[in-house]
C-alpha cells in the first residue's frame, strides 16, 4: 500500500529556497541539484572507510574497490616476480608459467533513483523524493570526480529514464536532468495511476549492469515481494550493491485521531486511525516493509543505509560515512 497522505506535508520549518526560488523541500530543480557539486568532494563510497562508517567492517566486505584482472598465462621470463608463478600449471607442463594481471581501472557506477508517487511524501522536512534526488546528486558528483563511469536509472510512476554509464559530464547532466524532470511530475493533483513495479526496474538494472558495477538504489521500496528479494540477491551476487532506504518518521508518529486516504495508485480508501485496529495495522505494514529491506543486509551481505527525509541530506550522509560534521 502506498504511503498515506502522500500529497500533504505537515512540517513547520521555514521554507528553504532552491536555486530558482522554489521550495526545495517539495521539488528539486536542475540548478538545485548542480549546487551539490562542491559539497560532494568530502564523501567517499569506496573502501578504506573511517571506522565509524556504516560501509566499514563486515557489511562492506563486498565493496572491493579497484583490484586485479587476470590477463594471461605465459612462460616465466627472467625478472618475473616469483610470487606470480602458477605452480599447478608449472607442475603439469614441466616448465615455469606465470599468471599476469592488470590493475582494474574501471568500475562503472549505476545510480537507481525512485521518483514514484509513494516518494512524494514528507511529514517533517523534505519529501522522500527530494532526499533521494539530493543523495543521488551528491553521489553522482563524487563518482565523476573519481574519474569513474557514471550511469543511472530514474523511474517514476509511468516512465523509466536509462542513462548508460559514461565517463563524461554529458552523462552526469543527462542523469540530473532526468531526476529533475521526473521529480517535477510529482504533484498533489496528479491522476492516480498504477506505478511502475519495482521488480520491472530491477530487471532493467540487471540488464544494464550485468556484473562488476557499483550499484546504488535509492527508494522507499514500496510494493516489494519475494520476487524483489530474488532480484536483489542476483544483482548483489554479480555487483557491489548499496541500498539507500529512504524513510520518513510518519509511521512511527502516526496521528491516532485522523482520517487518512491511502492508495495503491488506482483505488483509494479511507483509513480512520481512531480505530485502534486500523492504526496498528497500518503501522505494522510500514514496519514490516522496513524490516524486510533491512534484513537484506544480513542475507545478502550488502550495506543498507537508512536515509531519512526528516534530516538535511548532506549532514546525514557524512554521518553515515563516519565523517566529522562539515
Amino acid at each position: 500500500m502506498r504511503d498515506t497522505a502522500a500529497r500533504v506535508r505537515t512540517g513547520t520549518n521555514p521554507k528553504p529556497r532552491s536555486a530558482d526560488g522554489g521550495d526545495a523541500r517539495i521539488h528539486v530543480t536542475l540548478p538545485h541539484l548542480r549546487s551539490f557539486e562542491s559539497k560532494a568532494r568530502s564523501l567517499s563510497f569506496l573502501p578504506r572507510q573511517p571506522a565509524r562508517s556504516v560501509l566499514n567492517g563486515r557489511h562492506a566486505s563486498r565493496l572491493r574497490g579497484r583490484g586485479l584482472n587476470f590477463e594471461e598465462l605465459r612462460d616465466y621470463l627472467p625478472g618475473d616476480d616469483i610470487r606470480s608463478i602458477d605452480w599447478k600449471v608449472t607442475a603439469r607442463t614441466g616448465t615455469p608459467h606465470v599468471r599476469v594481471y592488470t590493475e582494474e581501472r574501471d568500475r562503472p557506477t549505476l545510480l537507481v533513483v525512485d521518483q514514484r508517487m509513494s516518494m512524494f511524501f514528507g511529514s517533517v522536512l523534505n519529501m522522500k523524493a527530494v532526499t533521494a534526488a539530493e543523495t543521488a546528486a551528491l553521489i553522482a558528483y563524487r563518482i565523476l570526480g573519481q574519474d569513474d563511469r557514471l550511469g543511472g536509472v530514474v523511474f517514476g510512476d509511468e516512465r523509466i529514464a536509462e542513462i548508460r554509464p559514461e565517463r563524461s559530464r554529458r552523462a552526469l547532466n543527462r542523469f540530473l536532468t532526468a531526476l529533475a524532470d521526473l521529480n517535477r511530475l510529482l504533484r498533489a493533483d496528479a491522476a492516480n495511476v498504477a506505478p511502475i513495479p519495482m521488480n520491472q526496474v530491477l530487471r532493467s538494472v540487471a540488464r544494464i549492469a550485468p556484473r562488476n558495477h557499483l550499484i546504488v538504489i535509492l527508494s522507499d521500496f514500496d510494493e516489494i515481494d519475494d520476487e524483489t528479494s530474488r532480484l536483489i540477491s542476483g544483482i548483489a551476487r554479480r555487483n557491489d550493491l548499496i541500498i539507500g532506504l529512504v524513510t520518513d518518521p510518519f509511521a512511527d508518529n502516526m496521528p491516532p485521531n485522523q482520517r487518512l486516504v491511502v492508495s495503491d495508485g488506482v483505488l483509494q480508501a479511507e483509513v480512520n486511525t481512531v480505530d485502534r485496529t486500523q492504526h496498528t495495522s497500518l503501522r505494522e505494514m510500514a514496519h514490516g516493509r522496513l524490516a524486510e529491506v533491512l534484513d537484506w543486509q544480513r542475507r545478502y551481505g550488502m550495506p543498507v543505509l537508512p536515509v531519512s527525509a526528516a534530516e538535511e541530506t548532506l549532514p546525514q550522509l557524512r554521518r553515515l560515512m563516519g565523517l566529522a560534521p562539515s
